[in-house]
């Protein structure tokens, strides 16, 4: 390692660094056991920092200046803002209860959480900082609330509902509800947006929605416990995490087929890709630690120790 990264590490491990400053993409992981947020430089694959995230830190987004972190909060019912400059604590936006999933639109003007006590998605100005609004969904107990690539949709999982609840985001209300397996989870897009590939828990495979028709055009086998979706920038690969099987499968997605399995930590959970999609990275629930995959050779290369109960991981 030549000096430069060296001395950056060692400033941002005795936080005299602010993180948006730095140029190589963070991991962000909330930890819901421990109440933290671990950063992770994906450059080194170090933490370099831990954050606080409120009581129990589960659905994450980073705000497109890099200056905030969007985190659910799940028993106290809010979302948690944390300034990454100082790292610290910012203000708390009411949401209702229970919100899980978030997500933040592709120009960076919205963050969406789903609130699953009361079935709706609540929507955040990040112009403001403010609750700007809420949609409500059909289906129960609203697990992911997810922005195709292109800003139109938001896909959301109805854990209880055994469906895909899809809303417009332009015009503010539900088009369509698509019956899928019991138990959907994680929802990831290909960057066209043309399909949307969503994880069902309980039914062990992976449903394929075509975003025009919202039929369903492909139903994968997958792992024990499908649970987590990321899609690779190429949109030629699509990760699921298994996790009753402590894997994560690899989908083709020219053939719908699973072209290789990973192993990884214990109840591997929510991932994230590096922006380059050289690397994943999988939040293992109780192995409290984010296991990285080499996506060419597709071996995991090593296992971080982060916080206790990870729930997901966030890149940016």
């Amino acid at each position: 390692m030549s000096l430069l990264p060296r001395l950056t590490a060692a400033l941002v491990l005795a936080g005299a660094l602010p993180l948006p400053l730095l140029a190589a993409p963070f991991a962000y992981v909330p930890n819901e056991g421990s109440a933290t947020i671990s950063v992770i430089d994906t450059a080194t694959d170090q933490v370099v920092n831990e954050l606080p995230g409120g009581s129990k830190p589960r659905g994450l987004a980073v705000g497109g200046d890099g200056r905030w972190l969007y985190v659910s909060d799940q028993p106290n019912n809010r979302l948690q803002l944390v300034e990454l400059g100082a790292r610290k604590l910012g203000a708390t936006v009411a949401l209702g209860e229970s919100p899980e999933g978030v997500s933040i639109s592709p120009d960076g003007r919205w963050v969406i959480a789903a609130i699953e006590g009361k079935n709706e998605i609540a929507v955040l100005d990040t112009r403001t900082r403010t609750l700007a609004f809420s949609l409500p969904v059909h289906g129960k107990n609203p697990e992911h609330a997810v922005f195709s690539p292109n800003g139109r949709l938001v896909f959301v999982s109805a854990e209880e509902g055994d469906a895909v609840d899809i809303l417009d985001f332009a015009s503010r209300k539900q088009v369509a509800q698509v019956a899928v397996g019991a138990r959907p989870r994680g929802i990831g897009f290909l960057p066209d947006s043309s399909r949307a590939y969503v994880a069902t828990e309980n039914a062990n495979e992976v449903f394929v929605i075509d975003t025009t028709s919202f039929a369903i055009v492909a139903r994968i086998k997958a792992g024990l416990r499908a649970n987590g979706i990321a899609v690779h920038p190429s949109g030629k690969f699509v990760y699921v995490s298994n996790g009753g099987d402590a894997n994560v499968s690899v989908i083709d997605t020219a053939s719908n087929q699973v072209v290789a399995t990973v192993p990884v930590g214990q109840r591997p959970w929510n991932m994230a890709l590096t922006p380059d999609g050289k690397k994943l990275y999988v939040a293992n629930g109780r192995s409290n630690n984010v296991s990285v995959i080499d996506t060419a050779s597709r071996t995991k290369l090593r296992d971080i120790a982060v916080g206790k109960l990870p729930w997901g991981v966030v890149i940016k």
